[in-house]
């Protein structure tokens, strides 16, 4: 493995660990807001974030390539209302895409066919990623400001559950 490619894996482990560390701060506002369901909804994402991390982390390993784990940067965003948490939720993904799209690059600039079809799977993951944000935004914007759309909005998320990824190493 090239080492351009080796070093923004690398990197993207603790970009995945920050997601993760982000998301569990998403739902600590939406906890203080009595907000349960929407807390639910973002454990689950640092959950995916979490495993997301582990996946390159794998990656590497069985690529017989050195993890250098770093440390992870505590998130530093102040919300005043739940909208601009949705907005940051997708400004966020699609930060993430941008990272996804320059490994992809620095693997085919150097022929690194089994790197990239790694990453063919979040490739796709980012888009659905950045389909959910899309319509949690929508969402809040439609029923946010009634009390009884946003409970039944609340409840919707709720109802999440947790899936790990099927990606297969």
């Amino acid at each position: 493995m090239k080492a351009k490619v080796h070093e923004l894996l690398n990197q993207q482990i603790n970009k995945e660990f920050y997601s993760a560390y982000l998301y569990l701060d998403f739902s600590n506002y939406f906890e203080d807001a009595g907000l349960d369901g929407f807390a639910n909804w973002y454990k689950i994402q640092a959950q995916e974030e979490r495993d997301h991390a582990m996946l390159f982390y794998q990656y590497l390993q069985n690529e017989n390539q050195k993890v250098t784990l770093e440390a992870i940067p505590k998130p530093d965003k102040v919300f005043t209302c739940h909208l601009d948490v949705l907005k940051a939720g997708l400004e966020h993904e699609e930060y993430v895409t941008s990272l996804i799209n320059e490994i992809y690059a620095a693997a085919y600039e150097v022929k690194d066919f089994r790197t990239m079809q790694f990453l063919d799977w979040f490739v796709k993951e980012q888009g659905e990623e950045e389909t959910n944000a899309n319509n949690l935004i929508t969402k809040m914007e439609l029923f946010g400001s009634d009390p009884n759309r946003l409970y039944m909005l609340n409840q919707e998320l709720a109802a999440r559950v947790y899936t790990a990824p099927s990606l297969v190493l």
